[in-house]
């Protein structure tokens, strides 16, 4: 089973968005794509490459956060353990 990855924006990511230098032209545009909807498969379909790698990195340089996309009606299962 493939995993669907989603990140969302760290702090860091918003200043570099700031400043494009900071982290390289496909960086910055990846970081600008990101909204933590997207999914990594979504991403590299907008990009028109393959982002797992750049993305890993940006994570690994506190660029990037994953995030679990959470839709109405999704039952919490803390909350629901207990009922």
């Amino acid at each position: 089973m493939t995993t669907i990855r989603r990140f969302m924006k760290t702090p860091r990511a918003w200043e570099a968005l700031t400043r494009p230098d900071l982290v390289g032209r496909e960086a910055h545009t990846l970081l600008l794509m990101v909204n933590g909807r997207r999914s990594s498969l979504e991403l590299s379909a907008l990009l028109g490459q393959d982002i797992d790698d750049l993305a890993s990195t940006l994570e690994a340089g506190g660029y990037l956060k994953e995030t679990e996309l959470r839709l109405p009606g999704d039952v919490d299962e803390e909350s629901s353990a207990g009922a």
